[in-house]
């Protein structure tokens, strides 16, 4: 929906947004959601108007019918009197129900965009919109080689119709009783994890409990573009250590604020082992909401110097964006720390309800099928926008194609600089809110910072506990005695 301005004097006008052949925006200060508010909001005024004109309306009638008794005794003047103020009347009303009449079809326009929503929703999970067998045909088949184009919205959708599918699959009970029962009349890939981690042989990706020790802390002048953070967050990917950042901002005239730069996936060696960025991270995140993670993060704000209600931006790619947005949900960590802001790049978050207040901003890829594992779309409100880069990707030659180019970090920085271009309205504004977090408004993003790295450990497997002998059943192995 186009934005609102001044143009020709004192007359508003919508105008669209500037064209990006890249960039495709959704919700913010120019997202349908919020006009939609907007114009609510509108509306509710306009019923005052209307009551206002109702009194109006009522008190020139009785007027008009006092004015009929006066003219029993000034016939010359009364009549005229009784016409103007009819015709008042006449007007007042007419104002009033043009008034009326614009609320209600506000209101209408409203209830018809939810009531669309809703049934494109329902729709996309019974298979209506987007059949499950075209949508893998189109993601395993028809897609070109080396370049998964199009898979964030595939997978967004057949993740979503993950109760379908496996009501369909003519497959062994036991085989599908765990996807089944998770999903039963849910559409959250959350339940989905919690029965994987239950399945007998899988129990070491369970998430346990995290620790965080620190590693060093060094004084350095630090970019704090999205852009720039986002590459910072390559580095700790790449030394593979379960590692986070923490950067210490002094603001001026505002004092400290803290950045939090959490990376993706990295490979555990084992899965499920000390690393709890790692394969089993993934269910920490999805599948637990980041409870083990969260209080770990807390703790290196803490070891840094972090004070309660000090503000904090947290910025994470992948897995780490999920754990990153689930900040922004966990009460714990939002009564200690004034979560102002969140960047995520390639991050299924579509699942996770931020707190009040809390701005972030979302980038996809439509060559990214990540951010559609949790088959649910982003949601459209003031504070929440999401971007979805549309550029066509290629993973450079001799590079490991990993998860497909749509989901290199670099993919998405250099999405994160059109983004700091643009000026869409609903960019402007997220910028205008990390920017007051940061305290680089008007100023150059260079600051000098300081900069700890924190080692996350996650805590080793329990020991398994020794089963008694059954009364009866003759032991086996070594201590077996044998005839």
């Amino acid at each position: 929906m186009s934005a609102m301005r001044m143009q020709d004097g004192d007359v508003l006008r919508p105008v669209d947004p500037p064209a990006d052949e890249v960039l495709k925006v959704r919700g913010g200060v120019g997202g349908i959601s919020f006009q939609f508010e907007e114009l609510l909001a509108g509306a509710n005024a306009l019923d005052g108007v209307v009551r206002t004109l109702d009194t109006v309306v009522m008190e020139a009638e009785t007027v008009r019918q006092e004015l009929f008794v006066a003219e029993l005794r000034t016939l010359t003047t009364g009549g005229p009197a009784i016409v103007t103020v009819g015709d008042g009347v006449q007007a007042a009303s007419r104002i009033r129900d043009a008034i009326r009449a614009t609320a209600e079809q506000v209101r209408a326009s409203h209830r018809e965009y939810e009531y669309t929503e809703s049934w494109n929703a329902i729709a996309t999970r019974v298979g209506l919109l987007h059949p499950p067998l075209l949508e893998a045909n189109m993601l395993f088949v028809g897609a070109k080689p080396g370049t998964h184009y199009g898979d964030r919205d595939r997978v967004e959708h057949l993740v979503a119709q993950l109760p379908l599918i496996a009501g369909s699959l003519s497959l062994p009970t036991a085989f599908t009783a765990p996807v089944t029962a998770a999903v039963a009349g849910q559409t959250d890939v959350r339940a989905i994890l919690l029965a994987i981690v239950a399945v007998p042989g899988l129990g070491y990706l369970k998430p346990r409990p995290v620790a965080a020790r620190k590693v060093e802390t060094t004084d350095e002048t630090v970019d704090l573009s999205l852009a720039a953070l986002l590459r910072r967050n390559e580095d700790l990917h790449a030394a593979g250590k379960g590692e986070i950042a923490v950067i210490k901002v002094e603001r001026p005239d505002k004092g400290i604020a803290w950045v939090v730069l959490i990376p993706g996936t990295q490979k555990g060696e084992p899965p499920g082992g000390s690393n709890p960025i790692d394969e089993g991270g993934i269910v920490d995140a999805l599948g637990y909401n980041s409870a083990h993670l969260t209080p770990a993060i807390q703790e290196a704000l803490r070891e840094a110097g972090a004070k309660p209600g000090q503000e904090v931006v947290a910025v994470g790619h992948s897995q780490g964006g999920v754990h990153a947005m689930n900040l922004a949900a966990n009460k714990a960590f939002l009564a200690e720390y004034d979560l102002k802001y969140v960047f995520t790049a390639g991050s299924p978050v579509g699942g996770v309800t931020p707190g009040p207040g809390i701005s972030s901003l979302h980038l996809e890829h439509t060559q990214d099928l990540v951010p559609g594992y949790d088959g649910v779309p982003n949601a459209d409100t003031k504070d929440r926008v999401t971007v979805t880069l549309d550029n066509f990707v290629e993973t450079p030659a001799g590079e490991d194609p990993g998860l497909g180019p749509g989901h290199r970090l670099e993919t998405y920085a250099e999405g994160a600089e059109r983004v700091a271009a643009s000026r869409d309205p609903s960019l402007v504004a997220s910028a205008a809110v990390v920017a007051g977090a940061l305290g680089t408004a008007g100023r150059t993003t260079q600051v000098p910072a300081k900069v700890t790295r924190f080692k996350l450990t996650r805590e080793a497997m329990p020991a398994p506990t020794p089963q008694p002998p059954v009364p009866g059943k003759p032991l086996r192995g070594r201590l077996a005695v044998r005839p």
